[in-house]
């Protein structure tokens, strides 16, 4: 059993637009299905009960890479794709922000009518997942969002999210059912937000005096406490910088995909045609499918496969981002048919990065290929809130070589 991590969330107002939530529903739904095809329901639920991997997850799908409605987005969207094929996937999202989050029980209930789970004890653990957040830890979060994802074999993950009322800030916690032995001894997966000094959390081991003198008084039993901590610490600036990322990961990603063109290896085949800035997103696309959990320590670089609705790193490449999901969707339809190639040539392409990492050396500037990202944002439908990407005035972005 263990918490995974913390980490502050800035608080980004403003709606995510039609154009980018409607491609998150549609990439994040391809995702998920590329991962129950290799590994199963239970590894979706571990990765979302993961806050690193989750906030990769957000940055890779073209959001904000490390606000707050990285969380809201992520889960509607998933949400709104996997319901409509739920009986087919075997994974149910219920709740939301809100008034949603109020229609949980009703909604695991209707679940489990149609599953023969036990929808008391669904109910139970949605109920005091949000209890102990709110009540039991008092850190100054007010819950405002709670998603419960489960399978239709009785597992089950919780992402809720609070916010701070004296500064705006929010913090995500998350929850897994296979960590679960108690709701009072060290339950989450993981606690995303910044740290403010000492909280009360009755929840922690060393609150477990105050816990039993609490629980005394109101004539009940106490419990034994069980602690794994560790944090993610998301900064607040909006733009992306060399210390937001792993240098050696990126660039072996970028040589790769930039300077040795996919011909050269036969694994790559698959992907013949695909050009290597299409590349680069499907190389991200594939380490959030098929990434160890210890590669996911610095979500800001999976915003180089798709950008950023805010236009940090960059804007968003619609253009590849759409050729990204058809590859992808293509490849999920085949193996289902029993032709697993094409998905078998991205899990090789992943293996293909970690190989090139090995013998990499970081030798760039990263505003240098931001700034590159920028001026081409045009050639590639480059979107974000504030509009269309517009061509540079004067003479036409070239790419560089910085390798």
């Amino acid at each position: 059993m263990k918490r995974s991590g913390t980490a502050d969330l800035p608080l980004h107002y403003g709606k995510v637009p039609a154009w980018l939530y409607e491609r998150m529903s549609i990439l994040g739904l391809s995702i998920v299905e590329a991962i129950l095809t290799d590994y199963g329901k239970d590894e979706v639920l571990r990765r979302l009960a993961d806050p690193f991997w989750f906030q990769s997850f957000g940055a890779v799908m073209g959001m904000d890479w490390h606000s707050s409605g990285i969380t809201t987005s992520v889960m509607g969207a998933l949400k709104r794709s996997i319901n409509p094929n739920s009986q087919t996937l075997g994974l149910y999202i219920c709740g939301g922000k809100g008034k949603f989050s109020r229609e949980t029980p009703s909604e695991l209930i209707q679940i489990a009518d149609k599953t023969g789970l036990n929808g008391n004890d669904l109910v139970k653990a949605s109920k005091l997942s949000a209890k102990v957040d709110n009540t039991a830890i008092q850190d100054g979060y007010q819950l405002y969002l709670h998603n419960f994802i489960l399978s239709d074999s009785g597992n089950w993950s919780v992402v809720q999210q609070g916010m701070h009322g004296s500064d705006g800030t929010a913090r995500r916690y998350h929850w897994h059912s296979e960590n679960i032995q108690s709701f009072i001894e060290e339950p989450h997966t993981g606690i995303n937000g910044i740290s403010r000094g000492h909280i009360l959390n009755l929840t922690d081991s060393g609150a477990s005096e105050n816990r039993k003198g609490i629980l005394d008084i109101s004539h009940t039993d106490s419990a034994k406490i069980m602690s794994d901590f560790s944090r993610l610490i998301l900064p607040n600036h909006h733009d992306v910088q060399a210390s937001d990322v792993d240098l050696k990961r990126l660039g072996a990603l970028l040589y790769l995909t930039r300077e040795q063109q996919p011909e050269n290896f036969e694994d790559l085949l698959m992907l013949e045609g695909v050009g290597p800035r299409t590349m680069q997103s499907l190389a991200l696309v594939s380490e959030v499918i098929h990434g160890a959990p210890s590669r996911f320590k610095d979500p800001a670089r999976f915003s180089f496969a798709h950008g950023g609705k805010d236009g940090h790193p960059f804007p968003v490449p619609t253009k590849v981002y759409d050729e990204s999901i058809q590859i992808l969707k293509t490849g999920i339809e085949k193996s289902k048919l029993g032709n697993s190639d094409k998905l078998k040539t991205l899990h090789k392409l992943h293996e293909i990065v970690i190989k090139t990492e090995k013998d990499f050396t970081p030798d760039f500037d990263l505003q240098e290929i931001i700034e590159e990202e920028r001026q081409n944002s045009w050639r590639f439908g480059g979107k974000t809130v504030f509009g269309d990407a517009q061509k540079p005035s004067g003479p036409q972005a070239i790419q560089l070589s910085l390798f």
